[in-house]
């Protein structure tokens, strides 16, 4: 089993915890070992169906994999009723450190469905889910919700009292409204639940190089910074480097092939990490690749 407290200890001995976000199709095994070559302390898998995880052998072979080395590692699920989510996290539990409760996707599909943001208009499900985890496999594995600000600010601060009351590690908090899309960060939220909470919460929004992290982290007070976006396009990031160095090209190349990835995901990150290195006539050869 994985070492259960090394969440807990992040959040003990830490001053910054900087943290690998959740990214559907992305944050998979390989880009998660790149990522802790270059000084991410906690990973994310992608945000993965609780449903089907459970009911099916094949997405749970397809949707998540890991190693020795691939801690500290959080599993992400969406999840709209307290049997799957907790069904799904006692498979996982012997596998990583800690599960996570999609609140914060704002994608249509997900909200039609009852996932993701839809949650935050059910903050007692919410609660009931939190809860109903942590009474079925205790402390010290990790519990946490990822959320995004409701309009009401009030009720963003309750949201994270309730959660907390509840047994969650931490919180992490998403800068924006699920409507929002690129909008500036609301620092002020940040700060109100800051001021409201007395568990660990991590940031999330704008962070694109290491000064961004530690300047959020400085202006909320919290105890980790989360990057999407910013560390798909650099991996290295946390690391201090301001666009992707090749010496992390040619690692993610090594993972790829010696782990057999297939070439779509491969090209996909490539894409990413080389749109601030290449020009742009280079880029649109490049993106056009079809095979190796």
């Amino acid at each position: 089993m994985a070492e259960l407290n090394s969440v807990v200890k992040l959040f003990e001995e830490k001053e910054l915890i900087k943290v690998c976000a959740p990214m559907v199709r992305y944050s998979k095994l390989q880009f998660r070992s790149l990522v802790r070559h270059y000084n991410c302390d906690l990973c994310f898998t992608p945000m993965i169906m609780a449903d089907s995880f459970v009911k099916s052998e094949k997405a749970r072979d397809n949707d998540f994999t890991t190693n020795e080395g691939d801690k500290p590692l959080i599993v992400q699920f969406a999840a709209n009723n307290v049997e799957d989510f907790v069904s799904a996290a006692e498979i996982v539990s012997p596998y990583c450190d800690g599960v996570d409760l999609n609140c914060g996707c704002p994608q249509r599909w997900a909200m039609k469905e009852g996932y993701g943001s839809a949650l935050l208009q059910k903050p007692e499900l919410i609660r009931d889910l939190v809860l109903q985890l942590r009474n079925q496999i205790p402390k010290p594995f990790s519990v946490s919700v990822k959320i995004r600000l409701l309009n009401e600010l009030r009720k963003t601060v309750e949201l994270c009292r309730a959660v907390e009351a509840c047994g969650a590690t931490f919180v992490t908090v998403h800068g924006r409204t699920p409507l929002q899309r690129t909008e500036p960060v609301n620092i002020a939220a940040f700060k109100e639940i800051r001021d409201s909470v007395s568990l660990p919460l991590i940031a999330n929004g704008d962070v694109k190089t290491l000064q961004d992290a530690e300047r959020l982290q400085r202006v909320t007070g919290y105890n980790g910074v989360m990057s999407a976006r910013g560390i798909l396009q650099n991996p290295a990031l946390f690391a201090g480097h301001n666009k992707t160095p090749v010496s992390c090209v040619e690692k993610w190349l090594d993972l790829s092939l010696t782990s057999g990835l297939n070439f779509v995901c491969f090209h996909h990150h490539l894409v990413f990490m080389v749109e601030k290195i290449m020009n742009k006539a280079n880029r649109r050869v490049f993106n056009n690749l079809n095979s190796t």
